[in-house]
């Protein structure tokens, strides 16, 4: 809009000012309001910009977009959540798996959790086993013996300092012979008591991903989950779980989590 050839009362609505006595912008950040006196997001100082809406509600509070319009920042106050590209501003990453040679002692139709980390070819003895039900076992306990133990199921665990939240998990998996076998993985979180042998508590299903009929060492598997509970509160340790319902081959296994802190 332009001012030229219009009065002040055809215009005065649409101008922007302070409550400050007609002195301008000074050090004290105040809202900036119309002609009218409705308060608007913005606040202003000489060394400060300021958003803070009237109101929380789907509509995001501050945003940057392209000259197409596509959003490139955009914060949302409703759902405390600022994004960049699409994504969480906060997007994290993490991993599981292991290698064929560690998971040549798994057994079939047992629940069998992978090395947590980029480390997925430690060497480990043997692994715990988390029974042989439809989902893993919801407690764990640790015992004197090579597979149940706790140096053989602190690897397999994600600490978690940190509130957070899952958006997605993808999985890789690849067959060591040219039979497979019907494979399937999962996400549990647990309650961690350090100190004492009954260590795992209260597990609780965070995604899963769909029966894989592996066909064989001829032809990798990609798995895109199903996210069945996001919220992971601090304190928490995450582990991953395979199992196949025979043991025709063994299994090289990636599992990617994208996340963000809540």
């Amino acid at each position: 809009m332009s001012l030229s050839g219009k009065t002040l009362a055809n215009t005065f609505r649409d101008l922007l000012n302070m409550d400050n006595s007609n002195s301008g912008v000074d050090s004290t950040t105040r809202v900036v309001k119309d002609g009218l006196g409705t308060s608007s997001s913005l606040h202003l100082s000489d060394d400060v910009v300021g958003v803070k809406p009237q109101n929380d509600d789907t509509v995001a509070t501050f945003f940057v977009e392209d000259k197409s319009g596509t959003d490139l920042l955009v914060v949302d106050s409703t759902n405390s959540k600022v994004s960049a590209l699409g994504n969480y501003l906060n997007t994290q990453y993490a991993s599981f798996g292991i290698g064929s040679t560690q998971s040549a002692s798994f057994a079939a139709n047992t629940h069998s959790p992978l090395i947590f980390g980029d480390g997925i070819y430690a060497s480990l003895g043997g692994f715990p086993e988390f029974g042989t039900g439809t989902d893993p076992a919801t407690t764990f306990t640790t015992s004197n013996g090579t597979d149940s133990g706790a140096q053989a199921l602190v690897p397999c665990m994600w600490y978690v300092p940190d509130a957070i939240s899952i958006d997605g998990v993808t999985s890789l998996e690849g067959a060591d012979s040219a039979t497979g076998d019907v494979t399937r993985m999962h996400l549990f979180s647990y309650t961690f008591t350090s100190g004492d042998s009954a260590c795992l508590t209260s597990g609780t299903l965070l995604a899963h991903n769909s029966d894989v009929t592996n066909a064989g060492s001829e032809q990798p598997y990609l798995s895109s989950w199903t996210v069945d509970s996001a919220a992971v509160t601090a304190g928490k340790v995450i582990l991953a779980f395979f199992e196949s319902d025979s043991v025709n081959s063994d299994y090289s296994i990636k599992i990617r989590i994208k996340y963000h802190l809540t």
